[in-house]
């Protein structure tokens, strides 16, 4: 039997990078199809109960006690200054990793895994930067359809960080 080549780390993390370059996960919020890179993913869950914890934003709605981990949870329904709606069975939280914390995102409803190359792919800053626009990372046309492109880092304000370092040391008892 021929020696099997020995993958180093480096060359496994190179790999999975580049499966997942250009990759979008789209979900729905309102009317409207979002997407975020799928490297920040780690996992999609129905939406479950959130313990509200004090004094923090309101699209902000709390924590959520994942196999044991608290995971601070914001509505980004409410991030985009929408109508608040009741959630339902198609309801989902995607769970992200920002900033090395696990953050979950409520979303209307997960679409589906879209590859949208770079050159598809028109950069923010040709839409102008402001306040209400400074979380998007760009928009991916596939056909005819645009998908609005989110950097989930910049999704949350330095003063959201602080309101979940804070939710992060909060204990969920169940």
């Amino acid at each position: 039997m021929a020696a099997q080549p020995i993958e180093s780390p480096a060359e496994s993390i190179q790999e999975n990078e580049d499966t997942q370059r250009d990759k979008f996960l789209t979900f729905h919020i309102d009317s409207e199809e979002y997407g975020i890179e799928i490297r920040y993913v780690t996992e999609i869950i129905g939406i479950q109960k959130i313990t509200p914890v004090p004094e923090m934003p309101l699209h902000l709605k709390g924590v959520i006690n994942l196999r044991g981990k608290i995971i601070p949870v914001m509505d980004v329904r409410l991030r985009f200054k929408l109508e608040a709606r009741a959630y339902d069975e198609r309801t989902c939280v995607v769970v992200v990793n920002v900033r090395d914390s696990a953050v979950g995102l409520v979303v209307d409803r997960v679409a589906e895994v879209l590859d949208i190359p770079e050159s598809q792919i028109e950069a923010a800053s040709t839409l102008g930067r402001g306040k209400s626009n400074a979380f998007l990372s760009g928009i991916g046309k596939i056909g005819d359809q645009i998908k609005i492109l989110l950097d989930v880092n910049r999704l949350l304000y330095d003063e959201d960080w602080s309101a979940i370092a804070g939710a992060h040391k909060t204990e969920v008892i169940s």
